[in-house]
């Protein structure tokens, strides 16, 4: 039975009532914790890994709890005390709380901990990480971008060979994403331009959608939003421009119909149903890291929609090339910070 409860209420209940596993013998797999450095309701990549935390509920008949920190460093600690309090097997997203992380999986070294789309290595070598090779579908989404502002038989695209990208803060992953989007539009077209604005927030919905109103008021025909439930904002300045955007994490092309021309998936919620599941039947292995890619289904390009304004030609292009990838005849660059 799935239950998502505030943090605060979770660890005083915890805390009051129950005493901690034992850090010794083989962990039980009968309760999962899920702790997100952010929120549910981003459409995107938080609920995509309630999905998979759902999954697990549902086919285990196990109990699960889901811990929200909303971006507040004060309940990063607390969040981790709760969840080996109350469960041995726990699923992390730990963005700005990595160093809590190893800490606390070096003190409770018999307890599961997998880190979710960041690679996090402990001292005790015992956390896995789950890493998505986003370079692959990014790139997708940026051959995408980059013959839809091509394409200007499709209403409000302009001469101009401009796209945009809005991120919601500067780090490594959303990094990657831009790397490849602008690698993967400019081998459409090596004079594509891509303009980037990073938000520095996450959920500040409002911030995002006036970023990339900036971007269509110079010309960026298409928007690639990679902001969480900030970037929904991008979503909507689409419409109100009556261009074109790009979702990301879930199929985000029916939120707003006709002016989001594809989604880049990441399959979080089944990369967590996947590590649960060998954990199950004894597969698991702590302290690898699991790459997810566009051959394994990780990551992916959709543009199933109600309303679809891309010609089929284009899209079909696109699917080419996705094809190559997974054929191994086109080897996408990965970022490396550098």
């Amino acid at each position: 039975m799935q239950k998502r409860i505030a943090l605060l209420l979770l660890v005083i209940t915890l805390l009051a009532g129950c005493v901690a596993p034992a850090t010794g013998g083989a962990p039980s797999t009968d309760k999962v914790v899920y702790v997100i450095n952010g929120a549910l309701g981003d459409n995107a990549f938080y609920d995509s890994g309630q999905t998979g935390i759902d999954q697990i509920a549902n086919e285990y008949s196990v109990e699960t709890r889901t811990i929200e920190t909303n971006f507040d460093a004060g309940q990063y600690e607390p969040a981790l005390q709760a969840a080996v309090t109350y469960a041995d097997v726990i699923f992390v997203i730990s963005y700005g709380f990595e160093d809590q992380l190893k800490e606390f999986a070096d003190k409770y070294p018999n307890k599961i901990f997998v880190n979710i789309d960041t690679v996090v290595e402990n001292s005790g070598g015992t956390i896995t990480s789950v890493d998505f090779i986003e370079e692959e579908s990014a790139y997708l989404t940026g051959v995408v971008a980059g013959l839809t502002t091509l394409e200007t038989s499709l209403a409000g695209i302009n001469a101009d060979k401009i796209i945009g990208a809005v991120g919601g803060d500067v780090d490594p992953v959303i990094n990657a994403f831009i790397f490849a989007y602008t690698n993967g539009a400019q081998s459409v077209d090596p004079e594509i331009q891509v303009e980037s604005r990073f938000l520095g927030s996450w959920d500040d919905t409002a911030k995002g959608k006036q970023a990339a109103l900036q971007l269509y008021d110079q010309k960026a025909d298409v928007v690639f939003q990679i902001a969480a439930a900030a970037g929904l904002g991008v979503l909507q300045a689409a419409k109100e421009r009556n261009l074109y955007a790009i979702g990301v994490d879930t199929n985000q092309n029916d939120l707003e119909p006709g002016h989001v021309i594809a989604s880049d998936l990441k399959d979080v919620g089944r990369a967590i149903f996947d590590v649960y599941k060998s954990i199950k039947d004894g597969s698991y292995q702590a302290g690898e890291t699991l790459e997810y890619g566009l051959a394994s289904g990780g990551v992916d390009v959709t543009f199933e929609a109600q309303i679809q304004p891309l010609p089929q030609s284009l899209i079909d292009q696109v699917l080419a090339v996705r094809q190559q990838i997974i054929d191994g005849d086109l080897v996408v660059e990965r970022y490396t910070g550098q």
